[in-house]
């Protein structure tokens, strides 16, 4: 590469406020060498790329720019691929896993009634004779007003969708728009003096022993909660529907509507309440359109379109979850050679593999003193898949660490696994992502779930989080979470899916369009769960030990290990698996189990 380049290259990073070191310099050199015809344009997209991470410093090394570079190309890979069988590109290679510390984040501004984005401080150093320019990130160790902004973030994102409710919207000349008349939020700095009926909107907290108060960004009240019940709010009255805020878990810490009065030893008592009413994801993203909540790039109108076409047309494509992998537990790790193996031998291969914590069957807290075994473990889990070649070249892995990994505490997000841990893993699968974990989640409850539409905790629990916009909604005291880095576990716009897991039952749930799902505890009751992003479907998928034929015919679920055209007698030697599938509809089951004969 000419001199020339060289200084071209040096120029144009320069002008965006970076400074190359010879390492980072040779690796984009590489880059932009691969397309002869098209250099300034290549190095305009590594630029553009390299302006979404979040960089401790302007002076770049080797590692940012060829992460970056290895993006770049994998997309590119993606696109030569071309259309495969099923008439669309590589589904493994378009995905793209994000970790939770490298989310962006917004907060939103009542005034201007925008979502700006977080600016990180920029610290100027004289270094000898040059200025050197760095970005001090957000710390993990927070101050006191990082807690405060942590509740104020929460308060105003459900806040600012509420207000594109018109049922809590401001009447216009008087008018009503419901049965409640006028359902108005009021502040509760307002309250005082007032009487009659009046709607607010606050956090529960518990700011005394027994005492439970309401609070918003203007003051708190003391609530009076015994004689609350849930309410219905009308959608249209002309076709009389109407969208019910009865289920959910009433935590402290969860943010509630109320509608009640004050009474004279100033206590405000709630006569309804409930969560503030859902928003469709596509009126969020319309609103703010252009803004990158999720953290994988924005995407035009038309590349939306052209993803939402391919992955409705990928209908082979699948991503196979499982939760408590407990490496040291020989059972699970002979159930999981029958998962890989029965895969292995499908026509299409799934595009990912997830595997959730926890990874050991003992805590790895401060007495814990085998690392060096998990380390081995992993390896040999690494040579597990790499046995089964179709996966390890067409599939990918994602590790999510569980609540009792090695990791430095228990607070949310989790960091990924260490590198000396899966190091061994990596030799052997190289293209394995270990990621944070923004997706546990405990309860803990104020005031119990009404039954009125169900009393499954589950159904319960996926509410919460969802008109809370939060995957964990609870007190700080009982799950701790870096103020800092609260942002990470919010859920808005509302995503397509969340994935829960846990060791409780394996479940599955569609709620206002999300699909929710837990996949069980793999090392417990070996169960799993199959999901098709084309469809948003769910198959509760278990493993046992039985020997059995499998019955090919149209019922028959997927995976069918071996096809009928594959195998001449239609039949093979297996461990069982017995799936449930759930359709789009709510609970609809459309799926029994698979036939055995």
């Amino acid at each position: 590469m000419s001199n020339a380049m060289r200084n071209k290259v040096q120029k144009k990073f320069k002008m965006r406020g970076y400074t190359l070191k010879i390492e980072a310099l040779s690796e984009v050199l590489g880059f932009i060498h691969r397309f002869p015809e098209a250099e300034d344009e290549a190095l305009d997209l590594l630029l553009d790329e390299l302006h979404h991470l979040s960089l401790k410093s302007s002076i770049l090394d080797k590692e940012p720019v060829q992460r970056v570079v290895s993006l770049l190309l994998e997309a590119e890979a993606a696109v030569e691929e071309g259309p495969t069988s099923s008439g669309y590109g590589s589904a493994a290679s378009a995905l793209r896993i994000i970790d939770a510390f490298d989310f962006p984040k917004f907060q939103y501004d009542p005034i201007k009634k925008l979502f700006l984005k977080y600016v990180t401080l920029l610290l100027v150093i004289k270094v000898h004779f040059f200025l050197a320019v760095y970005t001090q990130e957000a710390s993990i160790h927070g101050d006191a007003s990082a807690k405060v902004m942590l509740y104020r973030d929460r308060f105003l994102l459900l806040f600012q969708r509420l207000s594109r409710d018109p049922h809590f919207s401001r009447p216009v000349f008087g008018s009503n728009i419901s049965d409640y008349g006028s359902c108005q939020i009021s502040p509760i700095q307002s309250l005082v003096g007032q009487t009659g009926k009046r709607w607010v909107m606050g956090l529960i907290s518990q700011l005394e022993d027994g005492h439970f108060y309401l609070e918003d960004l203007t003051a708190a009240v003391e609530v009076d909660l015994s004689n609350a019940i849930s309410f219905t709010i009308p959608i249209n009255l002309f076709f009389n529907m109407s969208y019910r805020i009865t289920t959910g878990f009433f935590a402290e810490n969860t943010i509630v509507l109320a509608e009640g009065e004050m009474l004279l030893d100033g206590i405000f008592q709630v006569k309804t309440c409930g969560f503030p009413p859902l928003e469709d994801r596509e009126k969020s993203v319309t609103t703010f359109a252009g803004i990158d909540f999720f953290g994988g790039g924005s995407l035009t109108k038309e590349e939306t379109l052209r993803l939402a076409e391919q992955e409705r047309g990928a209908v082979n494509d699948m991503f196979v979850i499982l939760s408590d992998v407990w490496l040291d537990n020989e059972e699970t790790m002979e159930k999981l050679e029958t998962i890989l193996s029965g895969y292995e031998n499908e026509n299409v291969v799934p595009s990912l593999f997830v595997f959730m914590g926890n990874f050991s069957s003992h805590p790895c807290n401060l007495s814990f003193n085998s690392y060096s075994s998990i380390r081995s473990q992993f390896g040999k889990l690494g040579k597990m898949i790499a046995a089964h070649q179709r996966l390890k070249d067409d599939s990918r892995f994602l590790f999510i660490a569980g609540p009792d990994d090695i990791g430095p505490s228990n607070v949310l997000p989790r960091c990924s696994l260490p590198k000396y841990i899966t190091e061994e893993l990596q030799n052997h699968i190289p293209n394995a992502v270990f990621a944070s974990n923004p997706c546990r989640m405990r309860r803990s409850c104020l005031m119990p779930p009404s039954t009125e539409e169900t009393s499954d905790p589950f159904e319960h629990l996926v509410a919460t989080i969802t008109h809370q916009s939060h995957l964990c909604p609870l007190p700080l005291s009982i799950q701790p979470i870096i103020w800092n880095f609260d942002h990470c576990l919010h859920l808005y716009p509302t995503p397509h899916t969340i994935v829960l897991g846990d060791k409780s039952e394996q479940k599955a749930f569609k709620y206002t369009g999300i699909t929710c799902f837990n996949p069980g505890s793999f090392s417990n009751d070996f169960t799993f769960v199959a999901y098709r992003p084309c469809s948003q479907e769910v198959e509760l998928s278990a493993v046992s030990v039985e020997k059995f034929r499998l019955l090919l015919d149209s019922e028959t679920i997927y995976p069918n290990w071996v096809s009928a055209n594959e195998s001449k007698s239609g039949e093979m030697q297996s461990s069982k698996i017995s799936q449930k599938k759930y359709s789009t509809q709510d609970g609809d089951e459309i799926r029994k189990l698979a036939k055995v004969v």
